[in-house]
């Protein structure tokens, strides 16, 4: 048994054995089965399938919604698809079903920007993951489709928002890199080779342009659209062009990673763990990052939960990726720490309101969003807790499968 496997089978163990009452063992599916039950009573509430939760602002404990055309429409689907994955509640099946379905729209309209992998990738993606629908299936090679028309030959990147070309030129946002997943998917499943090489190509330009010298990552670049040069790095939900957005890094983390797990080419990964150890080298001793690793307001800046359950999955993504067993044990156990954080009482919401997390911060220099719940940390959340159910149930099986 290999070193990491053996010190996750301790655990497991250590687990299963009675716990001193002043150091609780903490749970993946015990924070699961309670999210799924605020889940179920959240639900109690809606009535309407075509509006989509997005936020909730101070002194409120109730969700405020958004239309289908938001870039946040796919989360709350993609929150009660995990619900369901981790409950076999059919009840749940069944809502998430319902509000998948609005979303189809997104696919077979003309593209407004990057965020469709949000939209249909998080929904139809995670529903068609779990069930195998065949509906679901054509749904998101339409939407493949649709932001590949986005794609610039001569830059080699997506157009991430076409509304500002005018003040970027050919824009891509590292936020993209995430839609990307799609593209890849679509790829295999009867979309053709250019969409994988579209969504290759762009993760390329992006490693080159958007990754700065010291491993932290730029928000935007611009691109001549006519001669693909790079123009600028700016920053549009940062605090400075050259400040360090904790997002924005988790977003690069994550989908760097992926992009190697879908192409193979080791500098996608190689760019991954730089990114993810910046990220670790100066994050806050409480583990949990400011909303922008460079705001002069530290300590009295806000925090970004979110983030923080962005950088849980793209780590357990990255342990699941790399072969050395140090590695894997490193970023496994950064990915369960920040968990166990966003699981404490100063992150989950409990009874406070229908969120599952507190302390996320959406756009702060449009005073948007600041310090309340966000839809998407829920759903990269209940992702995190997902994908560590799943890890330590495959070290439970391997173990036992090893004694027989």
């Amino acid at each position: 048994m290999s070193k990491f496997f053996l010190m996750l089978t301790i655990v497991l163990i250590v687990s299963c054995s009675p716990a001193k009452k002043e150091v609780p063992v903490f749970s993946a599916q015990e924070m699961l089965d309670e999210s799924v039950i605020k889940t179920k009573t959240t639900l109690e509430s809606l009535t309407v399938k075509d509006s989509f939760l997005r936020n909730i602002p101070k002194n409120q404990t109730n969700w405020e919604f958004v239309g289908v055309n938001d870039w946040c429409s796919g989360f709350w689907p993609g929150v009660l698809w995990y619900a369901y994955e981790a409950s076999n509640d059919a009840s749940l099946k069944k809502e998430a079903e319902a509000f998948t379905a609005p979303i189809k729209t997104i696919a077979y309209n003309s593209a407004r920007n990057h965020d469709i992998g949000f939209m249909v990738y998080c929904s139809f993606g995670n529903g068609y993951r779990i069930t195998g629908n065949p509906e679901y299936k054509e749904v998101l090679l339409s939407a493949a489709d649709t932001l590949a028309t986005l794609y610039n030959d001569q830059v080699g990147s997506i157009l991430s928002w076409p509304e500002k070309r005018e003040e970027y030129s050919h824009n891509t946002i590292i936020d993209n890199m995430m839609n990307l997943e799609l593209l890849f998917w679509a790829a295999k499943n009867g979309g053709g080779q250019r969409l994988y090489d579209i969504a290759t190509s762009h993760a390329e330009v992006t490693m080159k342009n958007l990754v700065r010298p010291d491993n932290s990552l730029y928000h935007l670049g611009s691109f001549d659209e006519e001669t693909g040069k790079f123009l600028k790095g700016y920053t549009h939900q940062g605090y400075a062009d050259e400040s360090m957005w904790a997002r924005g890094q988790t977003w690069g983390i994550y989908g760097f990673a992926m992009a190697y797990r879908e192409t193979g080419k080791k500098e996608f990964l190689e760019t991954s763990i730089k990114l993810a150890d910046h990220y670790l080298e100066r994050l806050p001793e409480d583990g949990i990052p400011y909303w922008d690793f460079d705001d002069p307001k530290i300590p009295e800046a806000p925090k970004d939960a979110s983030a923080a359950a962005i950088a849980a999955c793209g780590m357990l993504e990255i342990a699941n990726l790399v072969k050395d067993d140090q590695l894997k044990e490193k970023y496994t156990n950064e990915a369960i720490k920040f968990i166990k954080i966003l699981s404490s009482e100063e992150y989950y919401s409990g009874a406070k309101n229908q969120a599952l997390l507190l302390h996320s911060t959406g756009h702060y220099p449009k005073n948007s969003e600041i310090d309340i719940p966000i839809i998407y940390a829920d759903y990269y959340y209940m992702e995190a807790l997902v994908r560590l159910k799943k890890l330590e149930e495959a070290t439970a099986a391997k173990a036992l499968a090893e004694k027989k």
